[in-house]
């Protein structure tokens, strides 16, 4: 055995041991938070918006009188306030639909077991490496601070990171189509992936782009026709609402930026420039227009949570899977080290790491794209056939076409 590949072994063991305490840590917080108050999640909402949709009809899911009776009738002893509320789109309350007619806790262990079967999923189509490197992956997503705040939330954003990692799988598989179809779970939280679609068209994966319509349109439909215009007033209020809550931006840029108008021109600032890279990077792996969309799309987005961060975390997989310089792997585990940090120095590392992933992404979009361009003409000057195609061409009239939304 080599010298490097005995330090390659040793760092993997190290990484394993961390790996597998943190998430023995983990659960346990996880099992300790369900035992002190079961109802302190917000599965208990998607779970009361159920309710009232089935007893009182859909367009009625954000009547706050409505939810604090649901609430009480579960038990919760929860009151309405500010981050105490259901304010998720239909399909939210549409998945836990067939766990009404369950007991509160099978209800929460099912809807628990869903989400730890999405991570798997996410982590099996989505983590680099192979053979025992991706099993220290797999531990070290559940010892990672938002993937066990979201498991004991029950946030649907691992169903969101989930329908990327399938879109990424089925991109890369050669189905373009169902790529893009997958994407409809973001619906159940838009704002996490809401670039991935027109990073999929900016990136020229054409049919992708047009199944992400297919997926997402026919969800929107559904919610905005079960809704009605009284239920769709309803939730945009509460959606207003929501974005002028402070809490909801502390880890957005308006952390540094302060106006809520100056930050909204940044955050469209890099959406667009986010979708430009993703043009950019079009002749690479199908990894980069998701890593783009969601670097982008995180600083983009009007409001974050803790949990939301699982996006960053799947960004960073897809990365490595694309095998970019060595370098790169230290600065995900110092991104991921900045996240789980936030609780206790603020969102500033945090922030900063996002905005840094930026400008490594325009970098390597900037130069990729040079070289690109020094290869095909050192390509065109070299090539003897290159004249006789052009004779080809010249008396067919009639190129071969070429599908360039596909990889």
């Amino acid at each position: 055995m080599t010298s490097s590949a005995r330090w390659r072994n040793l760092g993997t063991a190290a990484g394993a041991a961390a790996a597998v305490l943190f998430a023995a840590y983990d659960l346990y917080q996880w099992a300790a938070a369900y035992v002190a108050d079961r109802f302190h999640n917000d599965f208990t909402f998607y779970l009361a918006a159920a309710r009232i949709g089935l007893a009182h009809g859909w367009p009625n899911i954000y009547d706050l009188n409505l939810q604090q009776a649901e609430l009480d009738a579960l038990g919760s002893g929860i009151k309405i306030a500010e981050l105490a509320r259901y304010i998720s789109p239909p399909p939210v309350a549409w998945a836990a639909v067939p766990l009404t007619p369950l007991p509160y806790a099978v209800a929460y262990g099912a809807w628990s077991i869903l989400l730890l079967g999405a991570l798997a999923l996410t982590w099996y189509w989505a983590a680099p490496g192979s053979g025992p490197a991706r099993i220290v992956h797999l531990a070290a997503a559940v010892g990672w601070l938002p993937v066990i705040y979201a498991l004991q939330l029950g946030q649907p954003g691992i169903f969101v990171a989930l329908g990327v990692a399938a879109s990424y799988w089925l991109l890369r598989t050669n189905r373009p189509l169902w790529a893009g179809i997958a994407l409809g779970a973001m619906m159940l939280k838009p704002q996490l992936a809401f670039l991935a679609p027109l990073a999929l068209l900016a990136a020229r994966r054409d049919k992708a782009a047009v199944g992400s319509v297919m997926g997402l349109g026919a969800l929107a439909g559904a919610s905005a026709f079960a809704l009605g215009p009284a239920g769709i007033a309803a939730y945009r209020d509460l959606l207003s609402f929501a974005a002028g809550v402070p809490v909801n931006r502390e880890l957005t840029l308006a952390y540094f930026a302060g106006d809520l108008n100056v930050t909204r021109a940044i955050q469209a600032g890099i959406a667009i420039w986010s979708l430009f890279l993703a043009y950019r990077m079009r002749r690479r792996g199908p990894e980069w227009p998701f890593v783009c969309a969601i670097v982008g799309g995180m600083l983009a987005t009007p409001y974050v949570h803790l949990d939301d961060l699982v996006m960053l975390g799947l960004a960073a997989w897809l990365c490595l899977r694309a095998n970019p310089p060595s370098w790169t792997w230290a600065y995900a585990l110092a991104g991921v080290i900045a996240v789980e940090g936030t609780p206790i120095w603020g969102p500033a590392p945090l922030i900063a790491a996002e905005l840094c992933a930026v400008g490594l992404l325009s970098v390597a979009a900037l130069k990729h794209d040079n070289r690109d361009a020094e290869q095909h003409d050192a390509e065109r000057q070299h090539d003897p056939g290159l004249h006789r195609d052009r004779e080809h061409l010249a008396t067919d009239r009639q190129p071969e076409a070429v599908d360039v939304g596909q990889p």
